[in-house]
């Protein structure tokens, strides 16, 4: 691969890490603004819905931290090392297979010279 193609993969790659990140902020405000919602119109009384904006927003945090923050070295790394671990099971599956199929020749060659 040359370094544009690289370079274009990167790039691809940090675009999508910002979309996921995006996509989560929406749901985030739109769940809670239900929740938020549905709070006041039950029970006035006690206000609960605090507690999932806290604890959604802090996964939120750390969203945006891993996306915008570290995410350029973070995410470059994870995506090779798991790409390797993927094509690394898949060789040796495709690999088994291949035996798999020579063992029951080998045998018969065997069976064939007896």
């Amino acid at each position: 691969m040359d370094n544009r193609e690289e370079k274009y993969d990167e790039a691809k790659l940090r675009a999508n890490a910002i979309k996921a990140f995006y996509i989560h902020v929406i749901i985030f405000v739109c769940i809670n603004a239900f929740l938020i919602v549905l709070n006041l119109i039950v029970s006035r009384s006690q206000i609960w819905f605090y507690w999932s904006l806290l604890g959604w927003g802090v996964g939120l945090l750390a969203h945006a931290l891993g996306v915008f923050a570290f995410g350029g070295v973070f995410i470059k790394d994870w995506e090779q090392r798991k790409a390797k671990q993927i094509l690394e099971v898949k060789e040796s599956k495709e690999a088994e297979k291949i035996a798999k199929q020579e063992k029951p020749e080998e045998e018969a060659e065997k069976t064939d010279k007896e």
